[in-house]
């Protein structure tokens, strides 16, 4: 086989692909993202689902929110009433440049995306309850886990947050607003960062997802990789291995059919056939524990057990990869591509990164007992299989890792030593 052709290449990922964002506003979203003020109980941050230490995710499977403590696959699920009632259903996706203007869609199964079905701006899960003024798609997705009872809010019978979440999402935003409003050092942050505001009295749920956005959108820009270096004409940049990665990449094991363009995603969902296990992120009613993908959101039946294709930038920081996390390694994950049912047929519990919570262990893999649920599972499978041998998928494992910035942990802000809360920062 050739090498790829340069017209199959994309163009270099530069700042220029991202909308020019307010230093203050993304500063005082630093300092939010990190700060459980956020979450019902005060316990949990974005940051600690989606921390720099572990490229912008968790390094878990599946993610242990509301109710836990600790940081990344060291973090534990609680003791007694506090407890985790149960495993975060999907994976927790990295933020790299999930600011770029030509972001469309986001989450797993797409649940928000650009559009003016509800005349705000979005289709979303708050339909036409989510509140006008918001910056973007990450400054909308900021609100959502906020009112999520497993990943920030916990229970209703804990904290007012959960319990008007339970009633009505856009009841959620109010009483954390006036958190913020009550900490006179995020009011002198808000009256700083933003024009409109003059007082505690202006200051909006929009105001805090939208510094949110400006500081998601700067953080985790990744536009300088040995990949963009490539081609933009430093032929050098790769190595010889890499470069046949690369060639089976755009070529013969048709990665780029999905992973297109200069963030390496199409934006569309596909059935991967990937090992289901969790307690799923099931529909209204449905009372099995499984993961239906985009047809909960479209509610089309060809839709069933498709996910969103991830960006690939700095892929080789946020494993485990998979929309459940079903495999820890990069070799894996590209294996599993090649050869689905083989791959499926193969795993093993151990081959995800799921700490062992008592509680709940029996429940993980409850779904692949019910044998029609596996049977339709099995049957949606979009990707065909792709024979190469070991050194091939060793290439483009290689080529993979070309796509990472030189340091992710040299991002514009970085953790906060502390935040205006006075609460504990995950570090």
């Amino acid at each position: 086989m050739g090498a790829a052709n340069a017209s199959s290449l994309p163009e270099p990922l530069t700042a220029e692909d991202f909308p020019v964002q307010n230093e203050k506003q993304a500063k005082l979203g630093q300092l939010l993202f990190y700060d459980k003020i956020l979450s019902g109980n005060k316990n949990i941050s974005c940051g600690t689902c989606h921390h720099l230490k572990h490229g912008g995710a968790d390094g878990l499977s599946l993610g242990i929110g509301e109710g836990g403590s600790g940081l990344g696959p060291d973090r534990l699920p609680g003791t007694s009433e506090s407890r985790i009632k149960r495993r975060i259903p999907r994976n927790a996706p990295a933020l790299w440049n999930l600011g770029a203007n030509d972001i469309e869609i986001l989450f797993h199964d797409g649940r928000l995306s650009l559009s003016d079905d509800y005349g705000n701006g979005f289709n979303s899960p708050a339909e036409e309850r989510l509140p006008e003024g918001l910056s973007g798609l990450l400054a909308a997705q900021a609100l959502f886990p906020m009112a999520a009872r497993f990943e920030m809010a916990g229970d209703p019978e804990e904290n007012s947050v959960a319990r008007a979440a339970f009633d009505r999402i856009d009841h959620v935003w109010p009483i954390i607003t006036k958190r913020i409003k009550g900490i006179p050092d995020y009011v002198a942050l808000f009256v700083d960062a933003f024009d409109h505001i003059e007082s505690e009295r202006d200051i909006r749920i929009v105001d805090i997802a939208n510094a949110i956005a400006a500081f998601e959108t700067l953080e985790w820009q990744s536009t300088n990789s040995r990949f963009d270096q490539f081609v933009s004409g430093r032929n050098d940049a790769l190595s010889e291995s890499e470069k046949t990665g690369m060639n089976l990449f755009y070529g013969q094991a048709n990665c780029s059919e999905c992973h297109s363009g200069k963030l390496f995603t199409d934006q569309k969902f596909y059935a991967l056939g990937l090992p289901p296990f969790g307690p799923g992120r099931t529909r209204r009613h449905d009372p099995m524990p499984r993961d239906v993908g985009r047809l909960g959101e479209s509610d089309r039946r060809e839709d069933a057990y498709r996910f969103r294709t991830p960006s690939l930038r700095n892929v080789e920081f946020t494993a485990p990869y998979g929309h459940n996390g079903a495999y820890r390694s990069l070799k894996a994950m590209v294996e599993h591509h090649l050869n689905p049912a083989a791959s499926r047929n193969s795993w093993k519990p151990n081959d995800a990164a799921i700490p062992d919570i008592a509680w709940l262990n029996e429940a993980d893999f409850l779904i692949q007992q019910d044998k029609r649920e596996m049977q339709r599972y099995q049957a949606r499978q979009d990707i065909q299989p792709v024979e190469l041998d070991k050194d091939q998928v060793q290439a483009i494992v290689e080529f993979l890792k070309t796509l990472s910035s030189p340091d992710v942990t040299q991002t514009a802000f970085g953790v906060p030593d502390q935040v205006p809360s006075g609460l504990p920062v995950d570090k």
